[in-house]
C-alpha cells in the first residue's frame, strides 16, 4: 500500500497510519472514539483484536501543541477496560483509569476526557491483559517546534493467536490484577516458565513467550506496509513500541538517521547503527532519504533473537524486494548503553532529593517483585508535590525490565557510569545485574503506578505506587 508524503498538515500524515479494521457507529452525542473490536490478518489467518478507534476508523489520536484531548470514549466491547494514557502527564486521576481505586471503563459506557495533551511521541492502552489482544494505538501530539517534514508512525506488537490468559498461565503466573483492576486471587504454586528454573542456570536471557507473529501497523515482513517518500527528502519516523514481552532494534538499515527523541522527549541528536526499544518505550528517528531514491526498509528485531517486522519507505517506481522476517545474526540484549549516549534537551535543574531504592526481582512460580514484594504486599512510595525524587532501581534477575512512572516524565542520571544529564523519559530499561537511577519533580498529587512494562511482569505482581500528597 503506498501511502502520499504529506508535509505541510501533520493530522494528513496521521492518516497515513493503515491499521486495519473500522470501529462500529458510536453514540454520536456523547462519543468521538470507542474501544472495540476489529478484523486483522496474521499469516494469511483471521484474527480479531481490539483498537481505539475515531469516529473515521482511523486507530488513535492526532492532535497539536495546544490542543485537549476533549472527548468521549466509548467502550464498545463487552469486557471491563482499564485505559491508560501513556505519556500523557496532564491527565488527572479520574482521567487516567490506570490507578488504585481507578476502577474500569463498563461495556457501553461513555469515559468523558478533558485534559491538555503533552507534546510528543505518546500512546494509549488498555492497563491489563487485553493490551495483548491489541488494545492500544498512538496518541501524537505534534511540538509546535516540529521540523516541517513528513511524518509516520510505526506501532510495534508481538503478536499470538492464543488469548493472554493462556499465555500467562503457560508461564506458571497468574494475574493479580484482572477484572477492574482489583487484586486477582494470588496462585503462585505453579512452575515459572512452564516449570523452568527461573534464573535459567545463570544466564541473562529475554522473550519468555514465544509469540506467532511480530507486526509494524498491524502487519508482517511478509505484506509490510509500503510508504511513499520523495527522494533528498527527510521523514521523521514516530515509532512505538507496544510490545507486551518484547523489546526491539532498531535499524534503518542504509538511510542516514538520528533519534531525535525519546519517549515524546527531545534529545541532543543521536546517530546509531541500531537504537533499542523497551517495552512502553518510543523513539522518534530522523531518516534522509538519498537523492537518487530508492526502496529502504525499516526493520524493528527482536531482542537477543532474529525475528524482525517493519515497514519500507520507496520513492515512486522503486522496486521492492520480499524481505526475509529473520535477519542473518540474532540482535544483542537491550542494555543502557544507549542511554548512556542521549542527552536531554531539557534537564532537570540541579537539586538535592529524597532517594529510593528499588531492587527488581524474580522468583519461582513466575513472581516479580520490587523490594522483595509483590504489588498489594507493598509499601508505596509517600511523597509531597514539590519534592524531588530519585529512582534506583537494582536489577538482581537475569531479565531486562522497563520501569514505567506514571503521571511524569524522569530523567535518567545515572546508568552505572557516573552522574550525568541523560534523556528524559517515561520508561527505562533497567539491564539484568544492572543499576539505573532516574530523577523526577513531583508536580501533581496522585497515587501514581511504578511498574515493569513486561506485561506479565506487571501482572504478576511487579508494581509499587508513588503516593504524592
Amino acid at each position: 500500500m503506498l501511502i502520499r508524503p504529506t508535509r505541510r498538515r501533520f493530522l494528513a500524515s496521521a492518516a497515513a497510519v493503515p491499521f486495519a479494521g473500522l470501529a462500529r457507529p458510536l453514540r454520536a452525542d456523547v462519543a468521538e472514539m470507542s474501544i472495540s473490536t476489529r478484523q486483522i490478518e496474521v499469516l494469511g489467518r483471521a484474527a480479531t483484536v481490539y483498537g481505539f478507534n475515531g469516529y473515521d476508523g482511523q486507530l488513535g489520536f492526532y492532535g497539536s501543541a495546544g490542543d485537549r484531548f476533549q472527548l468521549g470514549m466509548q467502550n464498545d466491547t463487552d469486557i471491563d477496560v482499564i485505559t491508560h494514557w501513556h505519556g500523557q502527564v496532564m491527565a488527572a486521576e479520574g482521567q487516567d483509569r490506570a490507578y488504585t481505586g481507578g476502577g474500569a471503563l463498563a461495556p457501553g459506557a461513555v469515559d468523558q476526557m478533558d485534559f491538555a495533551l503533552t507534546p510528543g511521541t505518546h500512546w494509549m492502552h488498555a492497563h491489563q491483559l487485553s493490551e495483548q489482544a491489541l488494545m492500544a494505538a498512538p496518541m501524537i501530539c505534534r511540538e509546535a517546534d516540529a521540523p516541517d517534514v513528513q511524518e509516520h508512525v510505526i506501532m510495534l506488537h508481538d503478536f499470538s493467536f492464543r488469548s493472554p490468559e493462556e499465555i500467562l498461565a503457560d508461564l506458571g503466573g497468574s494475574d493479580m490484577h484482572g477484572g477492574a483492576g482489583g487484586m486477582a486471587g494470588m496462585d503462585h504454586s505453579g512452575g515459572g516458565m512452564a516449570g523452568m528454573d527461573m534464573d535459567m542456570g545463570g544466564m541473562i536471557h529475554a522473550n519468555d513467550v514465544a509469540y506467532d507473529a511480530y507486526l509494524a501497523n498491524d502487519r508482517t515482513l511478509a505484506d509490510p506496509e509500503v510508504v511513499q517518500v520523495e527522494a533528498g527528502t527527510r521523514v521523521r519516523l514516530r515509532i512505538i513500541n507496544a510490545g507486551t514481552a518484547t523489546a526491539f532494534w532498531i535499524d534503518p538499515g542504509v538511510l542516514q538517521s538520528e533519534a531525535i527523541a525519546v519517549d515524546g522527549n527531545a534529545c541532543a541528536p543521536l546517530q546509531a547503527k541500531a537504537y533499542p526499544m523497551a517495552q512502553g518505550q518510543r523513539l522518534d528517528l530522523m531518516v534522509t532519504i538519498p537523492p537518487q531514491g530508492g526502496a529502504f526498509p525499516i526493520f524493528a528485531q527482536v531482542e537477543a533473537a532474529r525475528m524482525r517486522t517493519g515497514i519500507v519507505l520507496a520513492t515512486s517506481g522503486a522496486k521492492l524486494e520480499r524481505l526475509d522476517d529473520m535477519a542473518e545474526v540474532e540482535a544483542p540484549h537491550v542494555d543502557a548503553s544507549f542511554d548512556a549516549g542521549l542527552r536531554a534537551v531539557d534537564a532537570l535543574p540541579d537539586r538535592t532529593g529524597q532517594m529510593a531504592h528499588l531492587m527488581l526481582g524474580e522468583e519461582a512460580g513466575y513472581r516479580f517483585t520490587i523490594n522483595g514484594k509483590v504489588h498489594g504486599e507493598d509499601t508505596p512510595i509517600a511523597v509531597k508535590v514539590g519534592d524531588r525524587l530519585e529512582l534506583m532501581f537494582m536489577n538482581m534477575g537475569m531479565m531486562m525490565h522497563p520501569m514505567h512512572l506514571h503521571g511524569h516524565h524522569f530523567q535518567v542520571v545515572d546508568v552505572g557510569m557516573g552522574r550525568f544529564n541523560g534523556p528524559r523519559r517515561d520508561v527505562v530499561a533497567v539491564p539484568p545485574q544492572g543499576m539505573v537511577t532516574v530523577a523526577v519533580d513531583l508536580d501533581k498529587p496522585g497515587s501514581w503506578y511504578l511498574h515493569c512494562h513486561h506485561l506479565y511482569h506487571m501482572a504478576t505482581g511487579m508494581m509499587t505506587e508513588v503516593r504524592v500528597a
